[in-house]
């Protein structure tokens, strides 16, 4: 089927309609249509799409609203779909998102992303690969695997108990996740412990009923360690290295205090390293303590991280007094 496309002078293209995949992708947000237009933007340029687009809206105007439901994306076939947040939240968006949708393949994507060409195809035929895999996520270009330094090899290889050559895309100690790396001379499609929720396909038989828990809301950190973690329990893991997406990380009341944000990580990955992963040992404890402190002094090596080390350690004190709480 063919489609017609505007250019910037209003001349009318000829251009091949996408091709719908059965995925019901699924992007929470919150008072960013602009932001989302973008995504949307780029998603209507990929050869392969979602065959449904449901947003989950916690905005308190209509501007997402009237962008999903009055306007129109050149080149964008996906069946899209818009609802009123019943709970404001990245993961109880997602979760409202997830029972409206009907598909065998659940996508979730931020709102925030441009795809790379070929990203929804790759990541696709990544998942096709081997009925074994759960899930599988792009590979955010912004955010990879750095080798480490020697005092952060020496760090992770406490938090893993042993030496590896590279800790890329694994998770460590007490809930420590690594992002995955991008390398020529890798597979295009790498096993990992945890998938992030930039833009991730899962099969909806591996997803938990709810895919999140509600210990996790607002910002929600972590998670999508939280869930690729509960998958990885029966499922097999990885990242689509050639499925690009760039994240276009924008500023948000939920990234604004970062005392909130330093008791949330703490929290949360108290949570995963205890409840998911069940790791309540003196030795993993230990390894907490050890992580934070590493994470702490690690700040102080950029002028933005010494401006915000008071509030850090407020968080991570006010973190402390939830967990030994009764």
């Amino acid at each position: 089927m063919i489609a017609g496309r505007h250019d910037a002078l209003g001349r009318t293209s000829v251009a091949v309609r996408a091709e719908l995949l059965p995925v019901a992708m699924v992007i929470p947000t919150r008072d960013r249509a602009m932001v989302l237009r973008r995504t949307l933007e780029s998603l209507a340029a990929q050869s392969a799409q979602p065959a449904e687009l449901t947003i989950v809206d916690a905005s308190e105007d209509s501007s997402t609203r009237s962008l999903c439901q009055d306007e129109s994306i050149p080149g964008l076939c996906s069946a899209v779909s818009w609802h009123p947040a019943r709970v404001g939240g990245a993961a109880s968006q997602r979760n409202q998102g997830v029972c409206a949708c009907s598909l065998p393949v659940i996508g979730f994507c931020d709102d925030d992303i441009l795809f790379e060409p070929m990203c929804v195809s790759r990541l696709w035929s990544a998942l096709q690969s081997d009925p074994r895999l759960g899930g599988v996520n792009a590979m955010v270009t912004n955010q990879r695997y750095q080798a480490p330094g020697r005092i952060s090899r020496f760090v992770f290889r406490l938090m893993a108990g042993r030496v590896e050559s590279s800790y890329a895309g694994m998770v460590l100690g007490p809930a420590v996740n690594l992002l995955p790396e991008d390398r020529d001379d890798l597979s295009d499609v790498v096993k990992v412990d945890w998938l992030n929720l930039g833009c991730t396909l899962y099969r909806r038989e591996a997803l938990p009923n709810p895919p999140f828990p509600d210990h996790f809301t607002g910002y929600s950190l972590m998670e999508d360690l939280t869930l690729s973690l509960t998958v990885g329990k029966r499922w097999k893991l990885a990242n689509a290295r050639t499925a690009r997406i760039y994240h276009d990380s924008q500023p948000g009341s939920h990234k604004s205090d970062p005392r909130l944000l330093a008791e949330m990580q703490l929290i949360n990955r108290h949570y995963v390293m205890t409840k998911v992963l069940g790791r309540t040992s003196p030795s993993d404890y230990l390894r907490l303590v050890l992580f934070e402190l590493f994470s702490l002094t690690s700040g102080l090596r950029s002028h933005s991280g010494r401006a915000m080390m008071g509030a850090a350690i407020r968080g991570r004190a006010d973190a402390l007094r939830r967990i030994v709480a009764p």
